[in-house]
């Protein structure tokens, strides 16, 4: 990182501190900020430069860095703001009847197979019974067919088929929201067992889970639609102001799309929009709609400059602060007429062999100037299957001339929480998010020793007994600590029971599941270091010396824990390793024990030193453990942690 005191604005920011300084202790309570003249922008105060200022060639960079200071609190306060009225209107709808006038006909959530399908019937039940849930209106889970994976756009059209069996004719008249919730979340391995769409959130009373958040940000879209389906996905969190006489409307015949300015780099990785010319003199507003002319997916800097896609900073007053972006992606709304397309799509292409994407598959077919190349480009494909371009050229010649009409959120905010990193950073790092929402350090927890310093964590529906300490950039869920237990800084206690005087180091995640065993219900701690890449296969012959784990390899590990000399089994693809299909975690009778031998197991990598198991001890992935995990028990836990808290808050 670049060293903050060489920064011009940086410099500029000192001096014009120094002159306040000087020009307070001469006179009082005067500052340099003249407000008895008119702004030159509305909400932007006229600033007048130090004197010794006007004399050099600071003056320039210094009204511009004052503007844009000036400019970006006010941007970031409409954005707190609207955010704040947005939750405060999910509130009022939390565990009442809604109409269908006021709210969406129907919420589904994609599940990846029927077991994970169970699972989220099993919870979203619950919500509605403790009427953390809007009531009166129909929640659906559906799951993808048995078989390959088909990607969230498979997903979609399996959806769509399944609401059309199920309304009708009625389908027409409806407004859906549709969330992709399926998938392993392999990259926040937390969310594995209970889903992404039931992270929890340090916020709301009832605690609020992604779910929630999710209904709360767009709030107020349905009573602005016409019948349709907005797609988006579980773990992204999109935050945005407009001015108060405009609303955002999905009114418009075929696909309209929310847009976000965005940095190059960030457009690189992810769905940019080339929109039509505009007159950059027009000047700008929050929110603003154009046409797209074609969509590009993950474009290299090259590619976005060569369509046509980067745009130049419009004014001082424009909330992103680089001197050109793009538009990118979120979410979008599809019109029912649209909606038949797709219906017919589905029926065409019949039982899917691969994945498509909701977003570069149907996306890319939009617009004027869209053409059939991108078909060929698997370059972003993760599994390339023999049937995918021929999958995208029915895509195409069914979607072509289908308008992409596309919302510009000029002040608005995309942030993604589907990896570990990203869900330590957003909610026990970066004060951004923790102030648009409201995040809270410590969220529907009780805690015996109330001075215990929690700000530079986060703390989520768990007991703290006395004497506990959670380090820095720590998050703690749905977990029991007793006393003298700590946390380690940027570590993730997930779903845990953590014994008296028990340490858990830094940088480490570690979560309980209850899995279903013949002698009955036991206990799997699984844990990870918060970098390690649960995704990366490797071939069998090579799993010890390139999969690392805890800051060491696999086979240094394994020698530790007594499991070398091919003691070390893997589940699923035998060919293929990963961490993910490793057998290393003890299978406990209880959750204590359980947590108590794999936390022996990275105090052993640590310290360096062996550790001894039961050699009739059984192990388990975190793959197995999954595929027999009891959700009800884990559920069960959760009400035992619910009940605690509610008599503790009670007797204070």
């Amino acid at each position: 990182m670049a060293d903050k005191r060489r920064h011009p604005f940086h410099l500029l920011t000192t001096l014009h501190q120094t002159s306040i300084m000087k020009t307070m202790t001469s006179s009082g309570s005067r500052s340099s900020i003249d407000t008895r003249r008119k702004p030159r922008r509305p909400g932007l105060l006229q600033i007048r430069a130090p004197a010794y200022l006007l004399k050099t060639n600071l003056i320039s960079k210094y009204f511009a860095a004052e503007n844009m200071d000036n400019a970006n609190q006010d941007f970031a306060l409409k954005l707190k703001l609207a955010t704040r009225e947005k939750l405060r209107k999910f509130d009022s709808l939390r565990g009442r009847e809604v109409s269908s006038a006021s709210f969406w006909d129907v919420v589904v959530v994609t599940a990846a197979d029927e077991r994970q399908k169970d699972a989220y019937e099993l919870q979203v039940k619950e919500k509605l019974g403790r009427e953390e849930l809007p009531l009166g209106i129909d929640y659906k889970i559906f799951s993808d067919p048995a078989g390959c994976k088909i990607g969230n756009g498979g997903s979609t059209l399996c959806a769509l088929q399944y609401l059309s069996d199920i309304y009708g004719q009625n389908l027409s008249k409806m407004r859906a929201i549709l969330i992709h919730a399926g998938g392993s979340s392999q990259r926040l391995p937390s969310a594995s067992a209970l889903g992404k769409i039931f992270t929890a959130m340090p916020l709301g009373e009832p605690l609020y889970q992604m779910l929630e958040l999710k209904l709360a940000t767009y709030v107020d879209f349905p009573t602005h639609m016409k019948p349709g389906v907005l797609v988006t996905c579980a773990d992204d969190i999109e935050l945005y102001s407009i001015a108060d006489d405009e609303q955002v409307r999905f009114d418009k015949p075929g696909f309209t799309a929310l847009a976000h300015p965005s940095t190059l780099s960030v457009g690189a990785t992810h769905g940019v929009f080339v929109l039509q010319p505009r007159d950059d003199d027009a000047g700008w507003s929050e929110m603003e709609t154009g046409t797209c002319l074609r969509f590009l997916h993950k474009p290299s800097v090259d590619k976005m400059r060569k369509m046509g896609a980067v745009r130049p900073r419009r004014s001082s007053g424009f909330p992103l602060s680089d001197r050109e972006f793009v538009y990118t992606d979120s979410t979008y709304y599809v019109d029912f007429p649209t909606v038949r397309h797709l219906l017919q799509l589905h029926k065409e292409v019949g039982p899917l062999e691969c994945e498509i994407d909701a977003y570069g598959d149907f996306l890319q077919a939009l617009g004027p100037e869209a053409n059939v190349d991108y078909t060929r480009n698997t370059g972003n494909v993760v599994k390339e299957n023999a049937g995918l371009v021929e999958i995208r050229q029915k895509i195409f010649r069914l979607l072509r001339g289908t308008p992409l009409n596309v919302i510009l959120l000029n002040n608005s905010k995309f942030y993604h929480i589907g990896t570990v990193g990203e869900y330590l950073f957003h909610f026990a790092e970066d004060g951004a998010l923790k102030g648009e929402l409201g995040l809270l350090s410590t969220a529907f927890s009780a805690r015996f020793d109330e001075k215990t310093g929690l700000s530079a964590s986060c703390v989520m529906h768990s007991v703290l007994e006395a004497s506990c300490h959670v380090g820095d950039g720590a998050v703690v869920e749905y977990s029991k600590l007793e006393d003298g237990a700590s946390v380690g800084g940027g570590a993730v206690v997930s779903n845990c029971w953590v014994g008296p005087g028990a340490s858990v180091p830094d940088g480490v995640l570690m979560h309980i599941l209850c899995v279903n065993q013949q002698e009955g219900n036991r206990f799997v701690t699984v844990a990870f270091g918060v970098g390690d890449d649960l995704k990366r296969h490797v071939d069998a012959d090579k799993s010890m010396e390139t999969l690392t784990v805890f800051g060491e390899t696999l086979g240094t590990c394994t020698a530790l824990w007594g499991l070398d000399n091919g003691g070390l089994k893997f589940s699923d693809d035998l060919s293929r390793c990963s961490l993910w299909t490793a057998c290393l975690f003890p299978i406990g009778e209880d959750p204590r024990v359980s947590f108590s031998m794999t936390l022996e197991m990275i105090q052993a990598v640590l310290d360096g030193g062996a550790l001894a198991l039961a050699k009739n001890c059984k192990r388990m992935s975190m793959h197995q453990a999954l595929q027999c995990k009891n959700l009800q028990e884990m559920l069960n836990f959760r009400k035992g942690l619910y009940g605690d808290i509610m008599k503790r808050s009670g007797s204070r």
